[in-house]
């Protein structure tokens, strides 16, 4: 026992060293752990334990009003109520799942869906169950909160439009963001659900009338209740656009295309500003305020008369008679034929090989350039357009606008078309036929322009060749002016035929046979003008047709005017289509009558109650009779 006492037992030197160590080592790994825990993660820790208690709701930013060129609300929103899913709990969602599609209403498909688009986005983004709620809607959601606290109500400002499709193709509609937009912007300027414009003015001008969202922070309770506000970002409404557009002249140019399919527009030469664009048919932007059913866009897009097509920028059609205007700057500005050049029309013309006839069979008898623009004589400018050439004549139309973007600040703006000889052997790998130059003097033939186009063009021989940028937003700018040198004698000759198509006797304007409804001329007003219609079928196609199967044909009527005749205020285009009345007088009286509007306006007089009935004469004047009787081409 005294031996083992008083032994001097150690632990090995090494062992010793080795214990210290590991010792010290533990230290170091908890002070680390400690440190990463409460410096390095704490950020991480505390968002989760503000998602057990703090909500995150975005404030959705009102897009901005549409206002008139007198500041009258055009385009307004509205308080609604759309139902979010919170996307916090993956788990508890899919538990709920069955009674959320039951109670909204919607089918589980489409819910996974939009949770399967929204996977990449932040966590606190909420998916849009319904974008508009009904009272059931928020009934079921305020009763449910308790076991299902996934579910919450933001409320939304939404698009408020006119009733009776009124300016839907120039204001246009707003709808979801698509995927493409959403890989466009790069996540930067969208996420899924945001709403924006997707034509019209509304796509135009969405980044001015889109605003900045807000954000609200709640304190909620374990049933997911909002008890407290932490804070609230407000959001920034979009800014407020104001057009050119006048709503009284609006509503004129609307009311006189009811129940036709076709469009006017109405610009102010001297600036571009434009005073009334309509289009018919339309559709209702309310439709797709909040989401458009794929049946209710398959109907608009299938339906024969295309509702969707704004008439007034992207129709491209044959300009008719209209053409002879342009045509007639070419024969004055290029000399060829000389301004004296006169034409015997007896009614028809051999020209390479074929016979070509004139819109009225007895023919007009000695012509001029004057009064083959006031009776719209076909063989004069048959005459015309055979010496002029293709190129020639391809020059002078495009250098007066014509197939060309006019560049008005809508989306989808068509260019139409003006043939050349370059242009058909490029695309058709042939000569260009010279035959097919007497169709294009009449404005027939592989010419397309669109009523806007067509207007500019016009309006910019009136105003002395100077040619203003169309728009629609009053500050619009920058704004390009184009001047193409026109003497002013050929300027004055134009205008007057031009005249004398709506105030001389025999004017295709003036007297159709239809003394009431077809009448442009208008009292105290020097109006100006030229009608033209251009067939949808070839005459030799209606020659070998039964007289009652050629209305199912018809054919593009056109008037484009202006007023009044020396430095003009107000220009009109009108393009009536499918008519069965064969006459550039279709169109004719609903610009005068847009233009009586116009002035009745200006003078402070009420605007007369508009005449919407058919342009159908109770008894047809002789001369109509005679052209309606008539197979050869209606070009007057």
């Amino acid at each position: 026992m005294a031996n083992w006492i008083g032994s001097d037992q150690k632990l090995p030197q090494g062992r010793l060293i080795l214990v210290s160590y590991v010792v010290v080592l533990e230290t170091i790994l908890l002070l680390i752990g400690f440190w990463k825990l409460q410096i390095v993660q704490s950020g991480h820790f505390a968002d989760l334990a503000e998602k057990n208690r703090i909500r995150s709701i975005p404030i959705i930013a009102p897009r901005g009003k549409i206002l008139d060129r007198y500041g009258r609300v055009i385009v307004d929103n509205y308080p609604s109520f759309s139902i979010l899913l919170l996307r916090d709990d993956p788990a508890q969602i899919q538990k709920d799942l069955p009674q959320i599609t039951t109670g909204l209403g919607v089918t589980a498909d489409d819910l996974k869906q939009q949770l399967l688009e929204a996977r990449d986005e932040p966590k606190f983004q909420p998916v849009i169950v319904k974008p508009e709620a009904s009272d059931a809607d928020l009934a079921f959601v305020e009763s449910h909160r308790a076991d299902l606290p996934e579910l919450e109500l933001m409320m939304v400002q939404r698009r408020k439009y006119p009733p009776d499709d009124f300016m839907a193709h120039v204001i246009g509609y707003v709808g979801e963001v698509s995927p493409e937009q959403l890989a466009q912007s790069g996540g930067d300027r969208y996420k899924p659900g945001d709403i924006v414009g997707k034509a019209g003015l509304e796509r135009q001008y969405n980044d001015i009338l889109t605003g900045t969202d807000g954000m609200r922070r709640v304190i909620v309770n374990s049933i997911g209740k909002p008890v407290r506000t932490l804070d609230d970002t407000e959001p920034i409404p979009g800014k407020p656009i104001q057009l050119t557009i006048d709503a009284d002249l609006q509503r004129v140019a609307e009311e006189e295309l009811t129940g036709k399919i076709g469009a006017m527009v109405a610009l102010d030469p001297r600036t571009g500003e434009t005073l009334a664009m309509a289009s018919r048919p339309a559709f209702d932007p309310n439709d797709f305020a909040i989401r458009i059913s794929r049946k209710e866009w398959t109907d608009l897009n299938d339906n024969p008369d295309k509702p969707l097509l704004n008439r007034a920028i992207q129709a491209q059609l044959a300009p008719g008679s209209v053409f002879k205007i342009l045509e007639s700057v070419a024969m004055l500005e290029s000399g060829v034929p000389p301004p004296d050049f006169h034409v015997f029309c007896p009614g028809y013309g051999v020209f390479y090989g074929q016979v070509r006839h004139d819109w009225y069979p007895k023919g007009h008898g000695e012509v001029s350039l004057h009064e083959a623009i006031v009776h719209s004589c076909d063989i004069f400018f048959y005459n015309v357009g055979e010496r002029l050439g293709i190129d020639r004549l391809s020059y002078y139309a495009t250098a007066l606008g014509l197939g060309k973007r006019t560049g008005i600040d809508l989306p989808s703006e068509e260019s139409g078309l003006v043939p050349s000889s370059d242009w058909v052997e490029r695309v058709y790998h042939h000569k260009w036929y010279p035959g097919s130059t007497i169709s294009l003097a009449i404005g027939q033939g592989p010419i397309e322009v669109t009523p806007i186009q067509l207007l500019r063009s016009i309006s910019g021989i009136a105003m002395d060749g100077v040619f203003y940028q169309p728009h629609l937003l009053k500050d619009f700018s920058p704004m390009k002016v184009t001047k193409f040198p026109i003497s002013q004698n050929t300027i004055e000759q134009v205008v007057d035929g031009m005249y004398g198509v709506v105030n001389e006797d025999g004017g295709t304007g003036h007297e159709l046979g239809y003394p009431i409804l077809a009448q442009a001329k208008l009292q105290d007003v020097q109006f100006c003008g030229k009608t033209g219609t251009a067939q949808t079928i070839s005459s030799q196609g209606l020659l070998r047709m039964a007289a009652a199967e050629r209305g199912h044909f018809g054919y593009n009527t056109w008037f484009v005017g202006f007023a009044p005749k020396h430095n003009p205020e107000i220009a009109v285009a009108v393009l009536v289509q499918d008519t069965h009345l064969e006459a550039g007088g279709v169109a004719a009286p609903l610009a005068a009558r847009f233009i009586k509007a116009y002035y009745q306006k200006k003078l402070g007089q009420p605007i007369e109650e508009l005449q919407l009935a058919q342009a159908v004469p109770q008894k047809a004047g002789a001369r109509a009779q005679e052209v309606a009787a008539a197979p050869a081409a209606r070009n007057q």
